[in-house]
């Protein structure tokens, strides 16, 4: 993980069956406590682009896909998160990106509420 605009972050999604899907997210713009742009492109385990044909995907899914998080507060212990994704070339392909945003999104909110156990406010 490298969180700098500019770097490159690898992120590999394992399903229970064991297939591994890899992603790499280059970041163009970071503003702490308010914004992430980052560029989602397919790779290999090792981060080099791979083709989203070569993984078996349906034509017309674009090579890349351009990503903006914002966070805004709610209360002084409450973060709301949105992801807005661009690009896609159809519903059923934003329908799949989704699914897998939501797996990505609670898989992290889980490891936050580990982290946070037994620490005092």
């Amino acid at each position: 993980m490298n969180f700098r605009e500019g770097g490159t972050t690898l992120v590999c999604m394992r399903s229970d069956q064991g297939w591994e899907f890899y992603n790499t997210w280059t970041y163009r713009s970071i503003k702490p406590m308010d914004r992430i742009e980052f560029v989602q492109g397919f790779a290999d385990a090792e981060g080099n682009k791979v083709a989203p044909a070569e993984l078996g995907l349906p034509a017309g899914i674009p090579e890349e896909v351009g990503h903006v998080v914002t966070f805004s507060a709610i209360d002084d212990g409450t973060t709301e998160l949105t992801v807005w994704e661009v690009g896609y070339p159809d519903a059923q392909t934003v329908e799949v990106s989704r699914a897998g945003m939501e797996q990505c999104l609670d898989k992290m909110a889980t490891s936050l509420a580990r982290a946070s156990w037994g620490k005092t406010p």
